[in-house]
C-alpha cells in the first residue's frame, strides 16, 4: 500500500495527456451530484463489509459526458499503456534528475543488490491477496505486486518530496516527512518506554524506519504490507543499510540497521491472522498514505483491526491526503485532470468525498481524536483508544483551519507544469 507516494507521478502523467487534449473539451465532462458519491463509512458493519465480494462496485461513479467516454476509451487502449505512460515516466525521471535525485543510478544499484531475488517472484505467503489489490495501480500493470514498483517506490517518494517542498530541492522528501513528524507530535502522538508500534501498509519500510528513529524508546516496530515484493525490498535495504547520495552513497536516504524492526507480509484488514500479532498488544498503530488506496469497506476493516490491536489508551495515527484543503479541492474541481488521476487510483474519488465520514467513524470508536494540518495538502490525525472503564463522550478536535476558515499550513507544492522550484537549501 503505497499511497504515500505517487500522486505527483499521476499528475505529471495526466499533464502529458492534457497537453494532447483541447482545454475546451472540459465542458463536456459532467460530474455526478454529491448524493451519488455517498460514503460507506459508518454505514457498513464489519460483517457486511467482509461479505462484499466485488470491491470495484463501490467505486465512485465515473463522470459522464462525451469527453469522458472518449477519455475512457483512450485509457483502455494500447495508447495509454505503450505511449503515454512511458512518456510520463520519462518526464518523472527527468524531473527527479533535475532536482539532483539520482533515479537511474539508485534503481540500478538496488536492482544489482537484489539481482538473484528479482529473477523470480517472492515466496508466496499464507495471506490471501484480495481482488482489489491485484489490479493495475499507479500505472504499474500489476500494481504493488511487482518488482518494478517495489524497486522504484523510495526513489519516486524522494522525487515527490522535491515537488511537495521544492525550495528544499533534493532534500524535499526529508522536509515532507518531517512535516508529518511535527504534525503527529502536535496532535498528541506519544509512545511509552518499551512500547510497541505497528506500521500498517508499510511498503518497503520508509515510514517504519522513520518511526524507529523518532521513537527510540520503543521496544519493537513491526511493519505489515500485502506486497511480498515491497517487504522483500524493505528487508534487503535494512540489511544493506546504505548511505544517501547526499553523503556519497548509492541510495536516496540513509538507512541504519535496527534490530527492533520486523517486516511481515500480511493483510492489514485481517492482521490478527498473523501469529506475530496479538490483540491489544500495541501502543501505537501507524497508517500513512494507506486509506485513500482502499475500497471504503476495506478501510473500515483496517480501522477496526487497528482498534482491536491497540492496548487500552493506545493511539491510532493517520497521515493522509486532505481533499478539504484548498489546494487538493481545486485539483479535484478540474474534471478532466482528476478523471485522469483517478484512472490509476480507483478509490481516490470516493475517499476524497468521504473525509468527514472518515473522521466521524474514527470518532465513534476512539475516546479522543485530534486532526491537524501537516502540509498544505495533508493532515495528521491521532486517535486515542478508550481506557479501561471509560464510557464518556468522545472528544473531537479539528484544528486544520484557522478562525477565518483558512487552512493553517501554506501549500508549497509545485504547480502541475513546473518541474523545479527555487531552492533555498541543498
Amino acid at each position: 500500500m503505497i499511497g504515500r507516494r505517487v500522486i505527483p507521478f499521476l499528475a505529471e502523467l495526466s499533464f502529458i495527456i492534457l497537453s494532447l487534449l483541447t482545454p475546451s473539451i472540459q465542458g463536456f465532462f459532467v460530474r455526478p451530484s454529491a448524493h451519488c458519491l455517498h460514503s460507506t463509512w459508518g454505514s457498513l458493519s464489519r460483517r457486511e463489509a467482509a461479505n462484499v465480494s466485488e470491491p470495484a462496485a463501490t467505486r465512485a461513479p465515473p463522470r459522464t459526458g462525451i469527453a469522458q467516454k472518449v477519455l475512457d476509451m483512450a485509457l483502455a487502449s494500447p495508447l495509454w499503456k505503450y505511449l503515454l505512460v512511458p512518456q510520463a515516466r520519462a518526464k518523472i525521471v527527468a524531473t527527479a534528475e533535475a532536482n539532483q535525485i539520482p533515479w537511474t543510478s539508485a534503481k540500478e544499484w538496488i536492482s544489482g543488490e537484489m539481482q538473484t531475488e528479482i529473477t523470480a517472484d517472492p515466496p508466496l505467503s499464507t495471506t490471501t491477496i484480495p481482488a482489489y489489490y491485484q489490479q493495475s495501480f499507479h500505472a504499474y500493470d500489476k500494481g504493488n505486486l511487482s518488482w518494478e514498483a517495489a524497486l522504484e517506490v523510495e526513489i519516486a517518494s524522494c522525487a515527490v518530496g522535491a515537488r511537495n517542498f521544492p525550495q528544499f530541492g533534493s532534500n524535499g522528501e526529508e522536509a515532507f516527512r518531517g512535516a508529518f513528524d511535527s504534525a503527529l507530535i502536535e496532535a498528541g502522538a506519544v509512545v511509552s518506554k518499551a512500547g510497541r508500534i505497528l506500521d500498517m501498509g508499510c511498503g518497503t519500510g520508509m515510514s517504519t524506519r522513520r518511526l524507529a528513529i523518532n521513537f527510540p524508546q520503543a521496544k519493537a516496530i513491526q511493519g505489515v504490507d500485502l506486497s511480498p515484493y515491497f517487504v522483500a525490498v524493505g528487508k534487503r535495504l535494512l540489511e544493506l543499510a546504505p548511505n544517501s547520495f547526499h553523503e556519497g552513497g548509492p541510495w536516496v536516504s540513509n538507512i541504519e540497521r535496527d534490530a527492533r524492526i520486523e517486516y511481515l507480509v500480511g493483510d492489514a484488514s485481517n492482521a490478527l491472522q498473523l501469529k506475530e500479532l496479538q490483540e491489544e498488544s500495541f501502543d501505537a498503530i501507524n497508517l500513512q498514505f494507506v486509506l485513500h488506496e482502499l475500497p471504503p469497506e476495506v478501510a473500515i476493516l483496517v480501522v477496526d483491526e487497528a482498534f482491536r490491536l491497540l492496548k487500552p489508551s493506545g493511539q491510532l495515527w493517520i497521515c493522509e491526503m486532505d481533499f478539504e484543503a484548498p489546494a487538493y479541492a481545486a485539483q479535484r474541481a478540474n474534471p478532466l485532470l482528476f478523471s485522469l488521476i483517478r484512472s490509476t487510483e480507483p478509490y481516490l474519488d470516493i475517499y476524497a468525498e468521504s473525509i468527514s465520514d472518515l473522521f466521524s467513524y474514527v470518532r465513534s470508536k476512539f475516546q479522543h481524536v485530534k486532526v491537524v494540518p501537516a502540509t498544505g495538502r495533508h493532515f495528521a490525525l491521532v486517535a486515542t483508544r478508550r481506557g479501561t472503564g471509560y464510557d464518556g463522550e468522545a472528544l473531537f478536535e479539528d484544528q486544520r483551519f484557522d478562525e477565518d476558515g483558512n487552512y493553517r499550513v501554506e501549500d508549497t507544492h509545485l504547480q502541475l507544469w513546473e518541474s523545479k522550484g527555487n531552492q533555498k537549501h541543498n
